[in-house]
C-alpha cells in the first residue's frame, strides 16, 4: 500500500484543482461532497488522508469516482459543467478519468 507522504498530498492536491476545474466545479463543491469542514485544501486532504489511512488509494479513488458520479447525476440543476456539455452536445462521462485511475491502482496492488 502506498504510504502517505507529502509528495503524495501535494500530487493529489494538484491533480485535484485540475480534475475540480475541469469539472467546473470548486472546492466548495468537493467540500459538500467530502463533508469537510472547510472549503481550504488541508481541509479536503485532511479528509482523503482519513480515506487512505481506511483503504489505501483505491478508497480514495474510488470515493472520488463516487463524488464525480453525484455529480453527474446532478448535473440537470444547471452547473457550470453541465451547460458546457449542452452546448457542446457531448454525452457525459460520469467517471472521467477516475475511473483508469482506480484501474490502474487495482491493478498495482494484484501485482
Amino acid at each position: 500500500m502506498t504510504v502517505w507522504s507529502p509528495k503524495l498530498e501535494d500530487d493529489l492536491a494538484s491533480l485535484l484543482k485540475d480534475w475540480l476545474k475541469h469539472q467546473g466545479r470548486t472546492q466548495s463543491d468537493l467540500r459538500r461532497s467530502l463533508r469537510a469542514t472547510s472549503t481550504r485544501m488541508p481541509a479536503l486532504m485532511e479528509v482523503l488522508e482519513r480515506d487512505h489511512r481506511l483503504g489505501g488509494m483505491p478508497r480514495v479513488a474510488a470515493r472520488l469516482c463516487a463524488i464525480e458520479a453525484e455529480w453527474a447525476s446532478s448535473d440537470g440543476e444547471g452547473t457550470a459543467a453541465s451547460t458546457t456539455r449542452k452546448v457542446a452536445n457531448l454525452d457525459p462521462d460520469p467517471f472521467g478519468q477516475l475511473d483508469l485511475l482506480l484501474q490502474e491502482i487495482r491493478d498495482d496492488c494484484a501485482s
